[in-house]
């Protein structure tokens, strides 16, 4: 779970990390000149609230002097569609747009806290150099990376924050408070249950002050259920299809192509995904019922294929063990009552009572294609999902 900039911040200030002053998130230009009074003395700055990196290149971070600065700014980010090198040529629609205080910088760092695999910990990673992309840094000059593992359980250690402060060039007068904020920063990441807590810039000011001036909060959605605040803020990368998935239980990921897939356990799905685009097609969506699903998870999980567009034909690929056979034939059966099949259907059904469901399918005088295998089901899809177009 990704949270936008202005809710990183939020959980910053809960920890004691300085962040700039804020006039809170706009959604409509009107309540622009309440937030510019909260941020305090212009000038103010703005800044698209999305979830992607290269705000200020694709003019979604503007410095306004003056509030009719600041008003036609707001004007034109509330609503624009903003593409960047991490959207993958895809617009993303600005909804919200924070509204913060101007911060004089004297100078920026990187730093942030990641879960190292590897090393099995987590572990701080900043640069003297930050402001930039520190994919690009570590590519160009690996050199100016520092990397401190820390314990999963204390966090940093003093003598770890003392340490990084020198080789980052932190001010002497100013090492105690960035140890209060890497502390911060490390009990952030361990007390949500992060994957990344990153800050960039970390800036110094002429007068030699600390502030989170950008931050970012990635979040493990496994661990949701002892997040409760967390768990109750809005998933901003979910489409509403995703969001009705989560609320009855399934897996279900929207993709780009024209061939629906139901299919129960991720490693199946990854498989039946990897098969079609082999036998020439693409995958509309990675959707796993599990391994328990009940006969209305399976009718609300064909119900959202179907809601898809994109959707030209579906290929249900079940291999029965807990989740029988037979369950997801009449789950395949309540759905198609309610939601009326247009697209051809490629069922392959094999384990654990394969042969009821074969025959409740069969009687069912549904309109369906069987297949004996794998191969012979994403063949006969992506033939279907071409001569549907």
């Amino acid at each position: 779970m990704k949270l936008l900039e202005y809710e990183a911040k939020e959980i910053f200030a809960k920890y004691g990390i300085p962040v700039p002053q804020s006039g809170g998130v706009i959604t409509d230009v009107q309540q622009l000149p309440e937030a510019l009074k909260k941020a305090g003395s212009g000038p103010w700055v703005l800044k698209a609230q999305v979830l992607a990196g290269g705000r200020g290149k694709a003019g979604g971070v503007k410095i306004a002097k003056t509030e009719a600065e600041a008003q036609t700014i707001a004007q034109a980010m509330v609503g624009m569609k903003m593409v960047t090198h991490q959207t993958h040529g895809k617009a993303l629609v600005v909804r919200e747009v924070l509204v913060n205080k101007c911060s004089d910088i004297k100078r920026e760092i990187y730093i942030s806290v990641a879960m190292d695999r590897k090393g099995e910990r987590p572990i701080i990673i900043a640069s003297a150099e930050g402001g930039v992309a520190i994919e690009e840094l570590a590519k160009d000059k690996p050199s100016a990376i520092l990397k401190v593992p820390i314990d999963p359980v204390r966090g940093i250690e003093p003598f770890q924050a003392r340490n990084l402060a020198f080789k980052l060039g932190i001010p002497a007068k100013e090492v105690g408070s960035f140890g209060r904020f890497v502390t911060a920063l490390a009990k952030v990441f361990l007390e949500l249950d992060a994957s990344l807590v990153e800050v960039n810039p970390l800036i110094i000011t002429p007068e030699e002050k600390l502030i989170a001036l950008d931050g970012k909060i990635v979040t493990d959605d496994n661990a949701l259920f002892r997040q409760k605040a967390l768990a109750e803020r809005p998933d901003h990368e979910s489409t509403d299809l995703e969001l009705e998935a989560k609320k009855v239980g399934i897996n279900y990921i929207g993709l780009d192509g024209d061939i629906g897939c139901m299919v129960n356990g991720a490693g199946l799905a990854m498989a039946t995904m990897d098969t079609v685009a082999l036998a020439g097609g693409m995958p509309a969506n990675f959707l796993d019922v599990g391994g328990g699903a009940t006969a209305d998870q399976v009718t609300a999980a064909f119900k959202i294929i179907l809601t898809d567009p994109k959707v030209k034909a579906v290929l249900i690929n079940i291999f029965g063990g807990i989740m029988k056979c037979d369950v997801i034939a009449e789950g395949v059966l309540t759905a198609v009552q309610k939601v009326k099949l247009k697209v051809p259907l490629i069922v392959r059904l094999e384990g654990t009572n394969v042969e009821r469901g074969r025959e409740l399918l069969k009687k069912s005088g549904l309109k369906l294609t069987a297949a004996d295998s794998l191969w012979d089901a994403a063949q006969k899809a992506v033939k279907a999902a071409k001569e549907a177009k």
